[in-house]
């Protein structure tokens, strides 16, 4: 039984990720997004617990590709993959992921 509260979609990204006050970053692919979080498939995640800022590329409303800088907390790791709850995103952000999961149902 589904617990999610956010419909998600699923996703081939690229993304680049930071633990927040760290000098390097890392990098995955994002494979599921909604606007509560996303999964990320990476060799490098970020430890549990670790505040991050994850950068993707998506369309904004007017369809121009954009980098967004998304504010989270990792939620869990396991099998090379890590998960990432959102924090407070703008409306931008928000509506970018909602039409991802409009066009793209998991």
């Amino acid at each position: 039984m589904e617990k999610r509260r956010h419909a998600r979609a699923s996703i081939d990204l690229p993304v680049l990720f930071a633990v927040k006050g760290a000098p390097n970053h890392g990098q995955g692919m994002g494979k599921d997004i909604s606007i509560g979080g996303m999964s990320i498939v990476t060799d490098a995640a970020a430890a549990f617990g670790a505040e991050v800022i994850v950068r993707v590329r998506m369309n904004t409303p007017s369809g121009a590709e954009q980098d967004f800088d998304l504010p989270g907390v990792v939620r869990w790791i396991r099998n090379g993959a890590m998960g990432v709850q959102f924090g407070l995103l703008g409306a931008l952000e928000t509506h970018a992921i909602t039409e991802l999961s409009k066009r793209s149902p998991d």
